[in-house]
């Protein structure tokens, strides 16, 4: 019960962050790299800070830190970009399309090739997102949107599995924050930066809490469950994003997206409840 209520929280952070990243740069108040940098920046803080608290060192020279920043950078700049054109909801639906693609082949090229029911279900609910995404009333995804997310997926899905191997995720993630701060001032020196009290705000809410808190809870999660088990629950996701960018930005939702949602949802619910296959160690 415990452990499905951290999925849970951690999983509506996620979509939080979608919503909250189309609200800033949709609605003007900051630039895409402007808020980037305040997402990382607020996050590493927040996280320096509980780390100072608990009088823990934090594990900047670690193998996997380089890795792990760098994901962080890709998914970061991907992430932003991309919510220049497409919905919460979608969007979320591009990224965690991607996430669970990446991370099933990921699992079968180390020999921990998902169980028949984990693949059936996956793909009941990879179908809900291909439908989610099929051209409608509204038109497609915006083709460099999709690209971008695309790109913010497969940094994401690496930074993932790389997490799965932290010791001390709350420790691993501060640092991780902290090493992508110079990283995204490299790959976005020379870009406009724009800033509003609003959209500092907001960047400060998706970084600290949303991203930094929620990250943290992830890889404390992830050593906990299976790597196909991962990349399914985190197609919940996008129904939560579709859902919350409704209320909150308006954003259309059709009866093509509540069956979409329908297939998600069975299809994770699926996938998770049969008999537990022996752990993913990748």
């Amino acid at each position: 019960m415990r452990l499905a209520l951290a999925i849970t929280v951690t999983m509506i952070a996620f979509a939080a962050n979608s919503v909250l990243t189309r609200m800033a740069i949709e609605g003007g108040f900051i630039d895409p790299s402007g808020f980037a940098l305040v997402r990382v920046v607020s996050g590493a803080l927040v996280l320096g800070m509980i780390i100072s608290l608990r009088g823990s060192g934090l594990p900047l020279l670690r193998r996997n830190r380089i890795p792990g920043a760098l994901s962080l950078a890709v998914y970061l700049v991907g992430f932003s970009l991309a919510y220049l054109t497409l919905d919460a909801g979608l969007g979320a639906l591009i990224l965690f399309g991607v996430v669970q693609v990446t991370m099933f082949a990921h699992g079968a090229l180390r020999g921990t090739a998902p169980t028949g029911r984990q693949l059936t279900g996956g793909a009941v609910a990879f179908i809900g997102l291909l439908c989610a995404l099929w051209p409608g009333p509204g038109g497609v995804a915006d083709p460099t949107g999709a690209a971008l997310m695309v790109f913010a997926g497969l940094g994401w899905a690496a930074y993932t599995i790389i997490g799965r191997d932290a010791q001390d995720p709350l420790a691993a993630t501060s640092a991780n924050f902290l090493l992508c701060i110079p990283i995204l001032l490299i790959l976005l020196a020379g870009t406009g930066l724009t800033f509003s009290a609003t959209g500092v705000a907001l960047g400060v809410l998706c970084g600290g809490l949303t991203s930094g808190l929620g990250y943290a809870l992830w890889y404390a999660v992830l050593p906990k469950i299976e790597g196909a088990t991962a990349a399914i629950v985190q197609l919940s996701v996008p129904v939560i994003a579709i859902l919350a960018g409704a209320l909150l930005l308006n954003e259309g939702i059709g009866p093509i997206v509540i069956f979409a949602t329908f297939l998600v949802v069975g299809g994770i619910g699926w996938s998770v409840t049969g008999r537990a296959a022996p752990a993913d160690r990748s």
